[in-house]
């Protein structure tokens, strides 16, 4: 963003913003239909889903914590944390009067009632989990400051280039070794499973359903959105990005 212009920035970032949430919603109305037409979890005990318990989440309450992660108190929590609205419980107690006539007569007696209930209130929380939405916002933000510095800034620009150069090649090195870290957790939990059987169904089930809804949309969507929009082969845009794809595969990354 410090290497671009504010106005060429501003548009991008719209148009980046735009086909963000687009590609999302369709990746998230393709994932219901996967998961509806194959049902990875079919098979598994009935049980196992009454254990978990649903905790009720106010819409305005989840909206409030998108916007209050937008803008993190302090970057450093960021990395670890983000706000998340939680649930109190308060007891109210509510005090009637009752009036009573016995027939007909002048004579009353009042009866003084107290009924209790409780109620949730909402109370500032926080939950371990990095807000990337914060340090999006902040490092979108921190770029645009720079590269209207000029000159000035060049020599953040210039840190930072290196840095990312820094990072990029310490995530080759993990990338490289990453297999065998993850050959020995997942034999760490094949041992601690009591039904092997089962548990193998069960997440190949859901393998085939993730590799599915990948290929959908990775190889029918996104290249059909890329042809529509520019009208130019989306496989040759493809094999030119094919490292980054790569990278973003070994990671996990968006």
């Amino acid at each position: 963003m410090a290497a671009l212009d504010s106005k060429a920035s501003g548009k991008m970032g719209m148009r980046a913003l735009i086909y963000y949430m687009t590609t999302t919603f369709i990746a998230v109305f393709t994932g219901i239909i996967v998961v509806l037409i194959i049902h990875p979890g079919k098979g598994s005990k009935a049980e196992f889903g009454k254990q978990q318990k649903i905790e009720q989440v106010s819409p305005a309450d989840a909206f409030l914590d998108l916007i209050r992660n937008m803008f993190p108190p302090n970057l450093v929590q960021a990395c670890t944390q983000q706000f998340k609205t939680k649930y109190g419980k308060r007891v109210v107690t509510v005090t009637m009067t009752v009036n009573e006539t016995l027939f007909n007569s002048t004579n009353a007696t009042q009866e003084v009632m107290e009924i209790s209930r409780e109620e949730a209130i909402p109370v500032p929380g926080q939950v371990n989990g990095v807000n990337a939405l914060g340090l999006v916002v902040f490092s979108v933000c921190f770029g645009l400051i720079i590269g209207n510095m000029k000159e000035q800034g060049q020599i953040l620009r210039d840190f930072f280039d290196a840095l990312n150069e820094a990072i990029m090649r310490l995530v080759a090195i993990i990338m490289w070794y990453a297999p065998i870290g993850i050959l020995f957790l997942i034999a760490g939990k094949i041992v601690e499973m009591d039904d092997l059987t089962q548990m193998g169904g069960q997440l190949g089930m859901y393998t085939i359903t993730v590799i599915i809804g990948l290929l959908i949309h990775g190889v029918l969507i996104l290249p059909t959105l890329y042809f529509v929009i520019t009208r130019q082969n989306p496989f040759t845009f493809i094999a030119g990005i094919l490292q980054a794809l790569v990278t973003a595969l070994g990671t996990s990354s968006r």
